[in-house]
């Protein structure tokens, strides 16, 4: 009886932490030209790198890693944002918390 409580303790904890850590949503393909003017145009922060190249933003217009973005070239980029929020577009995914 023990074990079997002590199970459900650990599977509600492990069930309802899962719901404010970050989601990875795949998202259309993007180069890094146009990934590098949303993120300027989101407040984000841009960098490139010899294999890869992402942004990141604090979710409200502002620089931060509250919200990434990452892509590869020929690739579909991925998102990883906090919350429940499903974005469909890169520009979605950096600015999920501004306010319109």
């Amino acid at each position: 009886m023990r074990v079997l409580t002590i199970l459900l303790v650990l599977g509600g904890t492990l069930a309802f932490g899962g719901v404010s850590r970050a989601n990875d949503i795949h998202l259309p393909k993007t180069g890094a030209a146009e990934l590098k003017q949303v993120c300027d145009k989101a407040g984000g922060s841009f960098s490139q790198g010899a294999a890869r190249y992402g942004c990141g933003t604090n979710c409200k217009g502002g620089a931060g890693t509250d919200c990434l973005v990452t892509c590869e070239p020929d690739k579909r980029c991925v998102a990883q944002v906090i919350g429940a929020h499903r974005p469909r577009t890169v520009e979605q995914a950096l600015t999920t918390g501004k306010k319109r």
